[in-house]
Protein backbone atom coordinates (compact mmCIF):
# COMPACT_ATOMS: atom_id res chain seq x y z
CA UNK A 1 0.00 0.00 0.00
CA UNK A 2 1.75 3.40 -1.04
CA UNK A 3 2.03 6.02 1.58
CA UNK A 4 -0.53 8.71 0.08
CA UNK A 5 -3.04 5.17 0.57
CA UNK A 6 -2.05 4.68 4.06
CA UNK A 7 -2.68 8.52 5.12
CA UNK A 8 -6.46 8.68 2.94
CA UNK A 9 -8.21 7.81 6.04
CA UNK A 10 -8.88 6.06 9.38
CA UNK A 11 -8.37 2.37 9.91
CA UNK A 12 -12.37 0.89 10.21
CA UNK A 13 -11.08 -0.70 13.60
CA UNK A 14 -9.91 2.62 15.28
CA UNK A 15 -13.24 4.38 13.77
CA UNK A 16 -15.31 2.00 15.89
CA UNK A 17 -12.84 2.29 18.97
CA UNK A 18 -12.60 6.47 18.68
CA UNK A 19 -16.76 6.54 18.51
CA UNK A 20 -16.31 4.20 21.40
CA UNK A 21 -18.41 1.38 19.97
CA UNK A 22 -15.91 -1.09 21.45
CA UNK A 23 -11.93 -1.76 22.03
CA UNK A 24 -9.74 -1.93 18.59
CA UNK A 25 -9.38 -5.40 19.33
CA UNK A 26 -12.85 -6.28 20.17
CA UNK A 27 -13.45 -3.87 17.17
CA UNK A 28 -11.25 -5.91 15.43
CA UNK A 29 -13.67 -9.25 15.74
CA UNK A 30 -16.73 -7.30 14.78
CA UNK A 31 -15.50 -6.13 11.48
CA UNK A 32 -14.09 -9.83 11.18
CA UNK A 33 -17.39 -11.12 11.86
CA UNK A 34 -19.14 -9.27 9.04
CA UNK A 35 -21.38 -7.43 11.38
CA UNK A 36 -19.85 -3.80 10.07
CA UNK A 37 -21.21 -2.26 6.94
CA UNK A 38 -19.45 1.25 5.08
CA UNK A 39 -22.07 2.69 2.61
CA UNK A 40 -23.79 -0.03 2.81
CA UNK A 41 -21.35 -2.83 1.92
CA UNK A 42 -20.16 -5.26 4.31
CA UNK A 43 -16.21 -4.66 5.44
CA UNK A 44 -14.87 -7.67 7.47
CA UNK A 45 -11.04 -6.46 6.85
CA UNK A 46 -10.36 -4.33 10.24
CA UNK A 47 -7.15 -2.19 8.62
CA UNK A 48 -9.70 -1.31 5.53
CA UNK A 49 -9.09 2.87 5.88
CA UNK A 50 -12.05 5.18 4.64
CA UNK A 51 -12.84 8.89 4.26
CA UNK A 52 -14.03 10.79 7.37
CA UNK A 53 -17.54 10.84 6.27
CA UNK A 54 -18.36 7.78 5.42
CA UNK A 55 -21.24 6.05 6.85
CA UNK A 56 -20.60 2.95 9.22
CA UNK A 57 -23.27 0.99 10.73
CA UNK A 58 -22.69 -2.21 13.43
CA UNK A 59 -25.25 -4.68 13.14
CA UNK A 60 -27.44 -2.13 11.19
CA UNK A 61 -27.15 0.99 13.48
CA UNK A 62 -25.25 3.47 12.34
CA UNK A 63 -22.54 4.85 14.65
CA UNK A 64 -21.97 8.53 15.74
CA UNK A 65 -19.02 10.73 14.50
CA UNK A 66 -15.54 9.78 15.31
CA UNK A 67 -14.07 11.60 17.86
CA UNK A 68 -12.43 15.41 16.59
CA UNK A 69 -8.67 14.63 15.82
CA UNK A 70 -6.38 15.79 19.08
CA UNK A 71 -2.63 15.75 19.89
CA UNK A 72 -1.40 17.07 22.91
CA UNK A 73 2.44 17.50 24.59
CA UNK A 74 2.99 16.14 28.13
CA UNK A 75 5.69 16.90 30.46
CA UNK A 76 6.03 13.50 31.71
CA UNK A 77 7.47 13.47 35.23
CA UNK A 78 9.55 10.72 36.61
CA UNK A 79 7.74 8.10 38.17
CA UNK A 80 4.63 8.33 35.82
CA UNK A 81 4.23 5.45 33.47
CA UNK A 82 3.62 6.17 29.56
CA UNK A 83 -0.08 4.22 29.60
CA UNK A 84 -2.87 3.79 29.91
CA UNK A 85 -3.41 1.76 32.96
CA UNK A 86 -1.32 0.28 35.44
CA UNK A 87 -2.25 -3.36 36.46
CA UNK A 88 -0.10 -2.34 39.85
CA UNK A 89 -1.82 0.58 40.73
CA UNK A 90 1.01 2.95 39.84
CA UNK A 91 0.63 6.92 38.09
CA UNK A 92 0.09 6.60 34.50
CA UNK A 93 -0.01 9.56 31.81
CA UNK A 94 -4.06 9.10 32.05
CA UNK A 95 -3.74 10.46 35.30
CA UNK A 96 -2.44 13.33 33.93
CA UNK A 97 -3.69 13.97 30.70
CA UNK A 98 -7.59 14.09 30.90
CA UNK A 99 -9.75 14.94 27.49
CA UNK A 100 -13.16 14.06 26.23
CA UNK A 101 -11.23 12.38 23.39
CA UNK A 102 -9.42 9.20 24.56
CA UNK A 103 -6.05 10.50 23.65
CA UNK A 104 -3.05 7.78 23.61
CA UNK A 105 0.97 7.37 24.24
CA UNK A 106 2.64 8.27 21.09
CA UNK A 107 5.54 5.65 21.58
CA UNK A 108 6.56 5.41 25.16
CA UNK A 109 8.62 7.03 27.80
CA UNK A 110 10.36 4.94 30.09
CA UNK A 111 8.58 5.21 33.90
CA UNK A 112 12.48 6.41 35.43
CA UNK A 113 12.36 8.64 32.31
CA UNK A 114 10.73 12.74 31.80
CA UNK A 115 10.45 14.55 29.21
CA UNK A 116 8.24 15.80 26.00
CA UNK A 117 5.82 12.79 25.31
CA UNK A 118 2.83 13.21 22.82
CA UNK A 119 -0.30 12.05 23.36
CA UNK A 120 -3.24 11.48 20.40
CA UNK A 121 -5.91 10.41 18.62
CA UNK A 122 -4.92 10.16 15.25
CA UNK A 123 -4.42 7.13 14.01
CA UNK A 124 -2.45 8.11 11.25
CA UNK A 125 -0.03 10.86 12.95
CA UNK A 126 0.71 8.03 15.87
CA UNK A 127 1.79 5.60 12.91
CA UNK A 128 3.81 7.84 11.37
CA UNK A 129 5.54 8.94 14.65
CA UNK A 130 6.08 5.55 15.62
CA UNK A 131 6.42 2.92 12.57
CA UNK A 132 10.31 2.27 12.64
CA UNK A 133 10.46 3.26 8.93
CA UNK A 134 9.70 6.49 9.23
CA UNK A 135 12.80 7.02 11.46
CA UNK A 136 11.49 9.81 13.14
CA UNK A 137 14.28 11.76 15.33
CA UNK A 138 14.02 12.08 19.56
CA UNK A 139 16.72 14.09 21.44
CA UNK A 140 17.36 13.22 25.00
CA UNK A 141 19.49 15.45 27.50
CA UNK A 142 21.17 12.68 30.01
CA UNK A 143 22.96 13.39 32.97
CA UNK A 144 25.51 10.87 34.28
CA UNK A 145 28.34 9.88 36.01
CA UNK A 146 31.58 7.95 35.61
CA UNK A 147 34.78 9.14 34.85
CA UNK A 148 35.40 10.24 31.50
CA UNK A 149 37.35 8.93 28.50
CA UNK A 150 37.62 9.77 24.80
CA UNK A 151 37.42 6.00 23.95
CA UNK A 152 33.68 6.21 26.25
CA UNK A 153 32.88 8.22 23.61
CA UNK A 154 33.36 5.96 20.56
CA UNK A 155 31.27 3.15 23.15
CA UNK A 156 27.92 5.68 23.70
CA UNK A 157 28.12 6.44 19.53
CA UNK A 158 28.11 2.99 19.22
CA UNK A 159 27.17 0.07 17.57
CA UNK A 160 26.03 -1.59 20.84
CA UNK A 161 24.54 -5.22 20.91
CA UNK A 162 21.46 -5.07 23.34
CA UNK A 163 20.32 -7.78 26.16
CA UNK A 164 18.09 -9.60 23.41
CA UNK A 165 20.97 -9.55 20.58
CA UNK A 166 20.31 -6.52 18.90
CA UNK A 167 22.58 -4.46 17.40
CA UNK A 168 22.06 -0.83 17.44
CA UNK A 169 23.34 1.24 14.82
CA UNK A 170 25.66 4.18 15.06
CA UNK A 171 24.05 6.98 17.06
CA UNK A 172 25.47 10.74 17.57
CA UNK A 173 25.78 11.44 20.97
CA UNK A 174 27.43 15.51 22.13
CA UNK A 175 29.13 16.12 25.01
CA UNK A 176 27.28 19.16 26.63
CA UNK A 177 29.19 19.17 29.51
CA UNK A 178 31.70 17.36 31.64
CA UNK A 179 32.64 18.12 34.83
CA UNK A 180 35.37 17.56 37.70
CA UNK A 181 33.10 15.51 40.18
CA UNK A 182 33.13 13.06 36.93
CA UNK A 183 28.89 14.41 36.31
CA UNK A 184 28.35 14.52 33.01
CA UNK A 185 25.61 16.03 30.30
CA UNK A 186 25.49 14.02 27.22
CA UNK A 187 23.16 14.64 23.95
CA UNK A 188 21.71 11.49 22.05
CA UNK A 189 19.77 11.72 19.23
CA UNK A 190 18.07 8.45 18.41
CA UNK A 191 16.41 7.08 15.30
CA UNK A 192 15.60 3.84 16.23
CA UNK A 193 14.80 4.66 19.99
CA UNK A 194 14.95 0.61 20.95
CA UNK A 195 14.01 0.52 24.66
CA UNK A 196 16.32 1.54 27.41
CA UNK A 197 18.56 1.63 24.71
CA UNK A 198 20.22 4.87 26.25
CA UNK A 199 20.38 3.50 29.77
CA UNK A 200 22.27 0.46 28.08
CA UNK A 201 24.44 2.21 25.82
CA UNK A 202 26.07 3.86 28.63
CA UNK A 203 26.12 0.89 31.08
CA UNK A 204 27.78 -0.73 28.01
CA UNK A 205 30.69 2.62 28.54
CA UNK A 206 30.54 2.12 32.45
CA UNK A 207 28.41 5.21 33.24
CA UNK A 208 25.72 5.68 35.37
CA UNK A 209 21.87 7.36 33.75
CA UNK A 210 21.51 10.05 36.93
CA UNK A 211 18.64 11.17 34.46
CA UNK A 212 17.16 11.42 31.28
CA UNK A 213 14.87 13.67 29.78
CA UNK A 214 13.60 13.84 26.16
CA UNK A 215 13.91 17.52 24.94
CA UNK A 216 12.62 17.12 21.26
CA UNK A 217 10.65 14.76 18.75
CA UNK A 218 12.07 15.37 15.06
CA UNK A 219 12.03 19.71 14.88
CA UNK A 220 8.92 20.09 17.83
CA UNK A 221 11.25 20.76 21.18
CA UNK A 222 9.76 20.62 24.68
CA UNK A 223 8.98 24.42 25.97
CA UNK A 224 10.85 25.95 28.64
CA UNK A 225 8.09 27.14 30.27
CA UNK A 226 5.99 23.63 30.65
CA UNK A 227 6.22 22.45 33.74
CA UNK A 228 6.57 18.54 34.92
CA UNK A 229 3.35 16.97 34.79
CA UNK A 230 1.54 19.67 32.65
CA UNK A 231 -0.11 19.64 29.25
CA UNK A 232 -1.12 21.29 26.22
CA UNK A 233 -2.59 21.17 22.51
CA UNK A 234 -0.89 21.29 20.10
CA UNK A 235 -0.89 24.04 17.28
CA UNK A 236 -0.92 23.70 14.02
CA UNK A 237 2.41 25.05 13.90
CA UNK A 238 3.53 22.19 16.40
CA UNK A 239 1.70 19.92 13.91
CA UNK A 240 3.83 21.41 11.17
CA UNK A 241 6.91 20.42 12.59
CA UNK A 242 5.89 16.60 13.16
Amino acid sequence: MSEAAETAGERLQNVLSHAGVASRRHAAELIASGRVTVDGLVVTEPGARFPADARVKVDGREIAGAERKRTVMLYKPVGVLSAMSDPFGGKTVADLVKTPERLVPVGRLDKDSEGLLLMSNDGALVNRLTHPRFEHEKTYVVRVAGKWTDEKLAVLRGPVTMPDGYVTRPVPVEVLKSQENNVHVLLFKLREGRKRQIRYTCSAAHLVVLSLKRVAVGALRLPEDLAPGAWRDLTPADLSLL
